[in-house]
């Protein structure tokens, strides 16, 4: 079964997809991080980024692995190095790159065919498995996943305002809606759930309970 969470950046998916994973024993898939990763490695070796060329070789050559919580970049564990400040503000140019998203897509694909799957991104649901049996679209108020993302880039030691995570989240949310292939859309067939004023567990619970719904329809049908 694959279960896909799509919705817009600090809308919580990543820590609800891994623990909603974690409590149905699926394998946990974030897709943001493999665009990430790709962002990581056109950072490092210092890439012109209007070049799409250049960024489409660095993705079809990488050895991109997702064990458990982890992310292996030819070999090296990049999950902490791809979580920067820096990083987020670039990633577009992977997300954007049409051929590159195509790699990554087909990856995804590849890696939940014969595994349960829950999967986190933006194009889960309308693009990667527009069959999953279940669909999730997780959202929340500006400030909430401003806030969200603020505190989580003060925790890693990095020097942000919350200006300044603002400003570049606005940014992002146009450019997500504005992809014309791989863009935030919310599948007619998705059930939306507003993570505001919920504790992270709450969340788990609340999908937990969706999950369940949907398996069970499923086995009456």
């Amino acid at each position: 079964m694959i279960v896909t969470i799509d919705g817009p950046a600090g809308a919580g998916k990543s820590t609800a997809a891994r623990g909603l994973a974690d409590h149905l024993g699926y394998r946990f898939l974030d897709t943001g991080a493999m665009y990430r990763a790709i962002t990581l490695a056109g950072m490092r070796q210092q890439i012109d980024w209007q070049d799409s060329e250049a960024l489409v070789r660095i993705a079809a050559g990488a050895d991109l692995t997702l064990p458990d919580d982890q992310v292996f970049l030819n070999g090296e564990d990049v999950t902490q190095a791809i979580r920067t400040f820096e990083v987020t503000s670039l990633t577009h140019y992977a997300a954007d790159n049409q051929t590159v998203r195509q790699l990554l897509v087909d990856l995804q694909q590849e890696i939940a065919a014969h595994t349960d799957t829950v999967t986190e991104g933006r194009d889960q649901a309308t693009v990667v498995f527009p069959h999953a049996e279940c669909k999730i679209y997780l959202t929340a108020s500006d400030e909430v996943r401003a806030q969200r993302r603020y505190e989580d880039l003060l925790s890693r030691g990095e020097k942000v305002t919350f200006d300044e995570v603002l400003s570049k989240q606005k940014q992002r949310d146009l450019r997500d809606l504005k992809r014309e292939i791989g863009g935030l859309r919310k599948a007619e067939d998705s059930i939306e759930l507003s993570t505001d004023g919920l504790t992270t567990e709450q969340v788990i619970q609340q999908l937990v309970q969706i999950v369940r719904g949907r398996v069970t329809d499923k086995n009456q049908v």
